[in-house]
């Protein structure tokens, strides 16, 4: 009788048991909204900044920061900060700066932001890393938006498929639209600049709309949110061909110094979503893959090349938690964090990039060639013309008597194109020292030519260059061999 009880009782505790778990696997699951140290602050300044220690600095988020699938600060958040250090610039810059006239004391402003007000009016603390701004301006005019009402024919699935594409290329425009240096800028404000940098002393701003990468401290809580088991139905799976993923590199590429099969990694910045929005990768999935051509830049303006893939991606541990139930019971030990993270191999190739040393072309390969603007071809005739104007020896006659021309008597003595051949050559005191004489304006002329003629024409093109956390979009399985789904890795 005792037997036949015990019995009963472990059946009815293992049927409740089983159903227990079972329920707790339809529940709501419950997701930590952290953003980690190191995710970038992608901030550009809505005012001019003075050099100098302690002065305060405002910003405003370019783009918006994510946690796992929530949109924790949206772009437009107000930056608060201060310039936290100077430092100087390199001995190179510093000889070139004094070549061209100019003996300030160059210095790098590093930034520290302190504080963001939210668009409800919240202020959240924060604590980044000191930072020295990017060479890219944030433009004044937003990317063209696509008309959101267009509609593709197939039915529910044309529909989907062109949703998907919609959300691709609204993601390449807006990448390439960050590193805009030519487009909304302040023509005011960069002729101050202009003028003030001609001087061979003058004070040192920080130009509004420059953009910083400002590194986390500290982590970000912004508390927990429940997420339906339903809307984790594709976590983890293979995302559609066709798919853009928004991303941070991690690894510091230069085709200059990179080697071929060297290994990239990249962080998502944004999670992926279906057509149907439910959530496909998170945000901090993590992107793998290598490099596979590599070409150095060359005399003579020819630019370098680059080209890397991306062959892996990995699911952060909390997903991994979340896309696979687990298999061990309760006494026995958790399985370790690396059999957490959820593989996904992947075609992954690059859809367009942000350069901060040069602006970059990204083929349909994936390939990243550095470009320069055949404007820089402007100032070199301009340098021609300045240097013709101060080399200029027209001679000075006397009157002419009867139609016949005077007697030469000396030469002009072209102060106009002296003084501009001074000030190509060499700044303000080129400018100052030419009036010498004519022959130190065509001497400062021509040094002023030759140096743009080397600079535009015969030096080294620019290499293809990305800092840690440059902005990247991958392309998903675009070509038409798919790889297997997602498997955990072991």
């Amino acid at each position: 009788m005792e037997i036949r009880q015990t019995t009963a009782l472990l059946i009815f505790a293992f049927a409740t048991s089983g159903f227990s778990q079972d329920f707790k696997i339809g529940l709501p699951q419950t997701v930590p909204l952290t953003v980690p140290a190191s995710v970038p602050l992608r901030v550009y300044l809505t005012k001019r900044v003075s050099k100098r220690v302690g002065a305060p600095v405002d910003g405003k988020l370019v783009g918006p920061v994510y946690a796992f699938d929530h949109l924790v600060i949206p772009a437009g958040t107000q930056a608060i900060g201060h310039v936290s250090r100077l430092e100087s610039i390199s001995k190179w810059e510093r000889t070139r700066a004094i070549l061209g006239g100019d003996f300030t004391p160059l210095h790098v402003a590093q930034i520290e932001f302190t504080s963001l007000t939210l668009p409800d009016g919240r202020e959240v603390p924060v604590q980044t890393v000191s930072s020295a701004g990017l060479n890219s301006l944030f433009p004044l005019r937003p990317p063209k938006q696509r008309n959101p009402n267009a509609q593709s024919a197939g039915g529910v699935v044309g529909a989907a498929k062109q949703k998907v594409k919609d959300q691709a290329n609204a993601q390449i425009d807006r990448v390439k639209s960050i590193p805009d240096l030519v487009r909304g800028t302040n023509k005011k404000e960069w002729l101050s600049d202009y003028m003030m940098s001609r001087l061979p002393y003058h004070p040192q701003y920080v130009r509004s709309r420059t953009r910083f990468d400002a590194e986390l401290a500290a982590p970000l809580n912004f508390g927990s949110e429940a997420v339906a088991a339903d809307s984790l139905a594709l976590l983890g799976s293979q995302p559609a061909a066709g798919s853009v993923v928004h991303a941070r590199l991690l690894t510091v590429l230069d085709s200059g110094i990179s080697a071929q099969g060297e290994k990239v990694e990249a962080v998502l910045d944004e999670p992926l979503f279906s057509a149907e929005h439910k959530l496909i990768l998170p945000e901090g999935t993590r992107v793998d893959g290598s490099v596979a051509l590599v070409k150095k830049a060359g005399w003579f303006h020819h630019a370098g090349r680059l080209r890397f893939s991306f062959q892996n991606l990995a699911l952060p541990e909390i997903a991994g938690l979340l896309a696979t139930p687990p298999t061990a019971a309760p006494s026995q030990a958790p399985r370790p964090a690396e059999e957490l993270r959820l593989q996904i191999p992947t075609l992954g190739t690059l859809s367009a990039a942000e350069g901060d040393k040069a602006p970059l072309k990204v083929d349909s390969e994936g390939g990243v060639q550095a470009t320069e603007s055949k404007t820089r071809f402007i100032g070199t005739a301009i340098a021609l013309l300045v240097a013709q104007a101060a080399g200029d020896n027209d001679p000075l006659r006397a009157p002419s008597v009867g139609g016949t021309k005077g007697a030469v008597i000396g030469q002009r003595a072209n102060v106009g194109g002296r003084t501009l051949g001074g000030g190509l050559g060499f700044g303000l005191l080129g400018t100052i020292a030419a009036q010498s004489s004519r022959n130190v304006g065509a001497a400062l002329g021509y040094y002023g030519l030759a140096w743009s003629v080397f600079s535009t024409v015969v030096a080294r093109g620019p290499e293809v260059h990305f800092d840690k956390n440059a902005v990247v979009d991958i392309g998903l399985n675009s070509r038409a061999t798919k790889p297997e789904s997602g498997t955990a890795a072991k």
